[in-house]
Formats: C-alpha cells, sequence, structure tokens
C-alpha cells in the first residue's frame, strides 16, 4: 500500500468502507485531469475480494461538513449491494438500452475552455453481448452556480446523478452510439433537479413504465450479461432515475415474481425462463431505442421539397 495520501482521508474512507461491508484493498497515489494529485481507493467485498471497485478522491479531500461523511457511508452502501450483481457496471435505460459505464476520470475538473464549469469524461458502452459494439465517449457538465447544491464535486456525491443525466440524455435521443468519435457532451442543468423538493428529478414515470423497466432491467442484466444470477432491484439509484423509492420497486418485483417472470430473494431478482422467451421483445425495443439515438437524414430534402 502506497501512503503518500492523507491519513485522516483514508481512515475516514476505511471506516464508512468497514461499515457498508467493503474492505480497503490499497491506497495509491493518482492525478487528475489537469495533474493535481489525487488519492485512489480500491475497495473490495468482504467475503468476495475479486469483487471491487475504484474509489478516486480529490487530495486535499476532507469531510469537513455535516453531510460528507453520511453521504460517503450511504454512497458505498449501495457500491456494496452493487457488487454483488453479475455486471455491477451495467444500467438498463427506460426505452430498452443496456450501457455499461467506465473509464470516468473523477473528480470534477474546470473547464479548460473558458466556460463557467466543471467537468467529468467518462464512456458508456452498448451492454448488448458484443452484437454491436458501440460506445459514446461523453463530457458531463455542470455549472459553478449548480454545484453549489452538491455537497462535493467528488465521485461519491455526484457519481449517481450523473449516470442518470447520462441516461436522461440518451433518453431524449442526444447522444449517439459509434464504433468511434468525439466527446459528446452531457448538460448537467437545473432542469434535473427540483428546488422546491430539494432533489434531482430525471423522469416522471407511471407504474406501467417502472414495471417496464425493471422487467428490461431483469432481461438484460440477470438474464442476458449476468447468466441467469440475481441483480439489485431496490438500487436508490434506478429509484431516483425513474422518481420513485426503493420501496415501490420492490413491490413492483414481487408482483412480477407472483407472474413467474423473475425470482425474487430479498432485494435481488433474477430471470426466470418465461421472461428469456420475450427475447425478440426485447431486441427489437434495443433497435428502436438505438436507432432514436442515430441523426435520421430528411428523406423530403433528398427529394428537393423542402421550402428553404
Amino acid at each position: 500500500m502506497t501512503v503518500a495520501v492523507k491519513s485522516s482521508l483514508v481512515s475516514s474512507v476505511q471506516a464508512a468502507a468497514e461499515k457498508a461491508g467493503l474492505t480497503l484493498q490499497a491506497v495509491n497515489a493518482g492525478t487528475d485531469f489537469h495533474g493535481q494529485s489525487t488519492t485512489v481507493f480500491q475497495l473490495g467485498l468482504a467475503g468476495a475480494p475479486e469483487r471491487s471497485l475504484q474509489l478516486e478522491l480529490s487530495h486535499g479531500f476532507d469531510f469537513d461538513k455535516p453531510h460528507l461523511l453520511p453521504d460517503m457511508e450511504a454512497h458505498l452502501a449501495g457500491e456494496a449491494k452493487r457488487l454483488r450483481n453479475p455486471r455491477p457496471d451495467c444500467y438498463v435505460t427506460l426505452a430498452g438500452l443496456p450501457i455499461a459505464f467506465g473509464k470516468f476520470q473523477w473528480p470534477f475538473h474546470r473547464s479548460t475552455s473558458g466556460a463557467d464549469t466543471y467537468i467529468v469524461h467518462g464512456e458508456m458502452g452498448l451492454a448488448d453481448a458484443g452484437a454491436h459494439d458501440l460506445h459514446a465517449k461523453v463530457a458531463a457538465s455542470v455549472t459553478v452556480t449548480f454545484a453549489e447544491i452538491v455537497p462535493a464535486m467528488e465521485q461519491p456525491y455526484a457519481e449517481t446523478f450523473v449516470y442518470n443525466a447520462i441516461r436522461k440524455t440518451v433518453d431524449l435521443g442526444q447522444l449517439e452510439f459509434l464504433k468511434s468519435g468525439n466527446r459528446q457532451p452531457v448538460p448537467v442543468t437545473t432542469r434535473f433537479y427540483s428546488r422546491w423538493q430539494k432533489k434531482f428529478v430525471f423522469t416522471e414515470t407511471s407504474d406501467e413504465e417502472r414495471l417496464a423497466y425493471l422487467l428490461r432491467k431483469v432481461y438484460w442484466l440477470s438474464g442476458v450479461l449476468g447468466e441467469g444470477k440475481p441483480v439489485w432491484i431496490a438500487d436508490p439509484r434506478d429509484a431516483q432515475y425513474l422518481n420513485t423509492g426503493e420501496a415501490d420497486l420492490l413491490r413492483m418485483a414481487g408482483h412480477e415474481a407472483g407472474e413467474g417472470l423473475m425470482t425474487v430473494d430479498g432485494e435481488f431478482a433474477a430471470a426466470t425462463p418465461a421472461l428469456m422467451a420475450r427475447a425478440e421483445q426485447y431486441q427489437a425495443d434495443l433497435q428502436a431505442a438505438l436507432n432514436f439515438t442515430k441523426p435520421q437524414f430528411n428523406e423530403s430534402m433528398r427529394a428537393g421539397q423542402a421550402n428553404m
């Protein structure tokens, strides 16, 4: 273990990790986008150390505000459950695209273009078992003013809303999946935040839409990518994305278990053969959602029928 870092930061993260059921495997010095020092923590799931995650914080970060440590503990508790998923990096969009997040360069850095924003770079891949081999490089941006509502511009406090903002941008057809390409912008603006409710709001969904989402999630993340292993249903990251609560997601999963489409064990659910029999439908949903993200050429202009 490399200990060229603040001992107070290490001890705080280690205590939060242990409380969440994670073990501290390594601590190393890193650098951010501008070459400034960061601290990189490797955390493993207790009892299954091969299942691990990386947490990167600014070198000078300190838990000096009232909510910082509790929010860190909540983040790591969620990560510990997410690590039990067959593919902890994978999510699903409302329209039915399975995606995998990776290569995020935490923490946020100030824009180099002169804009008054914080930026974090990352990638999102289409997680369809390699059928298309497509991805999108993204640059999520937050204004300095908007950053004031975030406890800290660091990974544990921003990862959830950044991932959900990216999913929402995909839902709007504003991110394209490519084999290669330039970084695409994801503005994280006040349209995603309710100052009145003091929470992020990405999409207002009905029971029917949330149920369809859960079935797609279990189909892709358990059935296709997870070899039938269970996935975490009560994920607060999904609850935020769908503007609902974890208990509501569990209620719906229990109903579908009664219909024979998934098996539920606590907060986790696995796909059944009955759900996997719907493969044609979910593959069609994927293709339709993928087509929606592609720029469409106006055929009337090709025929010279447009008024210019």
